[in-house]
């Protein structure tokens, strides 16, 4: 049994950064540890903490981590936000003689900020800046008059517990282990730590793999804008990606790598990278909500990468769920020339994941303003993917339809599928006809195939890659098999998968688009009725169409004819209200009090201009509202017909919506 006094200690803040028997010690924070993050108020509550107790005996402020690499030279394994506040404050305390010190590896701009603080040049780590403002605001607010006596207890009676990992210790195991109890490391952190390892002595691959990887990992902004400097990548004007190999990957060097050598695992996670947040030249419209994760992104990047290079992979068995990411990273024959082409991957789809896939602008959504962006970067500005508004307009109501129907962040097969096949062929023309095709064969031979679908008609596990993929191949081509809508969603069935309605609101859109748009859409035109009359209902107005956007809120559907009202005297079943032509894809917020209305007062609620209008949200509920309205105005004016108030909208009428919707859907 190990001698726990070598390897677990109570130590003060003096033996941490003041004692080492006259030999001074180097502390090294790796690089796949996060940047110092502390703000004003944790600053302000330790010191505060510590002040309230100058009169006991120790204050504890936690664990510190290290694993001894050299005889004075230990890497930071957990603790390193404590370790470095402690020595931001002990700078602010006036200390400047710490004979132990505090570094990042190959965070140059990190590690110059702390060897001369407090006096900082013009180029810094800002969250290392602002952490000693702070600190210097609450020494100055709290301690006051006391700072010797502050001082003093601070550094011999603040203890820390200092575990040494043992040098026989596999590393990769204790990341794992630190993550499964949730604390420093994430999962992620240790698949780069896993990958680098296979480029120990390679100080070039070294410094392209954590540039492309820091580059790559922060999903919120344009891959162009995190690698300024990149014109041999990107072009002249940023908007283009002209490499074909990690090879030809090349970073302004600062000389930082040409001693990398086989050191330890943090150098080898290491590279000098120029951070846009550092920099304060991002703007801050740029910025947009991502669409999946970095974990997330990497799952898919590495099931490209294995699909596109290993016969023998069965891509049915991987799983695109950040709950996986280290077991399918551990199912990979790691080697340099893999960690290569991943990184390059990484790269170009993340390239393909900004520039040919939608972003979700910042803010909430509204009427009449799409927030969906499909916009690729260029050096002036942004502009559409497509030149022609129409091929622009249906990639993006696509796009977005595909995302709110797996709005999850993990089992994005279909960003798979559309990443995959950019890859393959980037024309903007076979991109459209692509997403098609993947609509199309996502309804008809998973969502219309009832050996695909459980008992609750959702997909069962693998549906989409055993329909999607040939092997390695992508295969959008329609099985073929005649498909019945009303026997496996029949009249009476309330398991009905969004992803239907979601289909059937992009082919309304899509209809419009064919029949009515950049055509003679006047009000009265022999094209225009015809259009209204194939859908069931008059004429409500092309802004509904021109407005349609897939928003995010629509999460719920519900009965238009209300189910508690079912069988309430009146001639219309339980069963029969629970059909396709009776449910509406309607927005969270407008499913609440008014559900068990009846539906012509859910028609005037609905469309009430004050209100957040519905048309927002679904098509197809535009429609059958309509449907209710020309029900109620020919009760008005033929007495003898009225509907009894609260049967605008019965049976026949789901029926019949139920049969033009499904004639518009189903004919492919």
């Amino acid at each position: 049994m190990k001698d726990l006094k070598a390897i677990l200690e109570e130590c003060s803040i003096n033996d941490i950064y003041f004692s080492n028997g006259g030999a001074s010690i180097l502390y090294k924070i790796p690089i796949y540890q996060r940047n110092y993050a502390w703000d004003r108020e944790e600053i302000r509550t330790l010191i505060k903490d510590v002040n309230d107790s100058l009169s006991k005996p120790v204050y504890y402020i936690g664990t510190l981590v290290t694993y001894r690499r050299d005889d004075n030279i230990y890497e930071v394994i957990d603790g390193q936000q404590r370790l470095t506040t402690i020595y931001i404050i002990l700078k602010a305390l006036g200390i400047d003689n710490i004979p132990n010190r505090l570094t990042y590896s190959a965070r140059r701009v990190s590690a110059r900020t702390i060897e001369n603080m407090p006096d900082f040049g013009s180029e810094y780590d800002s969250g290392i800046v602002n952490g000693f403002k702070y600190a210097e605001e609450a020494l100055n607010d709290i301690v006051e008059n006391n700072r010797d006596a502050f001082k003093d207890f601070f550094l011999h009676n603040v203890h820390i517990i200092h575990y040494r990992v043992p040098k026989d210790v596999d590393l990769n195991h204790y990341f794992e282990v630190m993550n499964s109890r949730g604390e420093q490391l994430e999962k992620h952190e240790i698949v780069k730590a896993k990958l680098s390892e296979q480029l120990i002595g390679d100080g070039e691959a070294m410094e392209k793999f954590s540039r492309i990887w820091e580059a790559c990992s922060d999903m919120s902004i344009y891959i162009q804008q995190k690698l300024p400097d990149m014109t041999s990548i990107f072009g002249r004007s940023m908007d283009n990606f002209e490499i074909d190999s990690f090879e030809q990957f090349s970073t302004p060097s600062s000389g930082a790598f040409s001693s990398l050598g086989t050191k330890t695992i943090s150098e080898l996670l290491n590279s000098s990278i120029k951070r846009v947040e550092d920099s304060g030249d991002d703007d801050i419209n740029d910025r947009f909500q991502p669409i999946v994760d970095f974990p997330n992104l990497l799952l898919i990047v590495l099931k490209i990468s294995r699909t596109l290079s290993e016969a023998d992979f069965k891509p049915t068995n991987f799983m695109l769920d950040d709950k996986e990411l280290i077991r399918e990273f551990e199912n990979v024959k790691l080697s340099p020339e893999f960690v290569k082409r991943f990184a390059y991957n990484l790269l170009l789809a993340r390239y393909f994941l900004d520039n040919y896939i939608i972003h979700h602008t910042n803010g909430i959504d509204m009427a009449m303003k799409n927030p969906w962006k499909l916009q690729y970067y260029y050096k002036e500005g942004r502009a559409n993917l497509y030149e022609d508004k129409a091929q622009q307009s249906e990639v993006v109501q696509l796009l977005s339809m595909f995302e709110v129907a797996f709005t999850a962040k993990q089992r994005k097969n279909y960003l798979f599928y559309s990443i995959l096949h950019l890859f393959k062929d980037r024309s903007l023309n076979n991109y459209l006809v692509f997403l098609r095709k993947l609509a199309d064969k996502y309804l008809f031979d998973v969502y219309l195939d009832s050996n695909k679908l459980n008992e609750m008609n959702q997909p069962k596990p693998n549906s989409f890659d055993e329909t999607i993929l040939d092997g390695c191949e992508l295969n959008i081509e329609l099985a073929g098999e005649a498909r019945d809508f009303d026997n496996i969603y029949p009249i009476g069935s309330c398991n009905i998968p969004l992803y239907v309605f979601n289909y059937t609101d992009y082919k309304l859109w899509k209809k419009y688009l064919d029949t009515l748009r950049d055509s003679d859409a006047k009000r009265h035109s022999p094209n225009r009725r015809e259009f209204f009359e194939s859908l069931g209902c008059s004429d409500f107005g092309l802004e509904p169409f021109n407005n349609f956007y897939f928003s995010r809120t629509r999460k719920s559907l519900e009965h238009y004819y209300p189910q508690a009202k079912a069988g309430e005297n009146l001639p219309i079943s339980t069963q029969a209200i629970n059909c396709f032509g009776n449910f509406a894809m309607i927005g969270s917020d407008a499913n609440s009090s008014g559900s068990n209305w009846n539906p012509i007062d859910k028609k005037n609620r609905y469309l009430d201009t004050k209100s957040n209008q519905v048309s927002v949200a679904s098509l197809k509920f535009r429609i059958m509202l309509q449907k209710c309205q020309d029900n109620y105005d020919a009760g008005i004016k033929d007495e003898t017909s009225k509907r009894p108030f609260g049967l605008e909208w019965d049976d026949n009428d789901m029926r019949d919506h139920q049969d033009k919707m499904l004639k518009i859907i189903m004919s492919n």
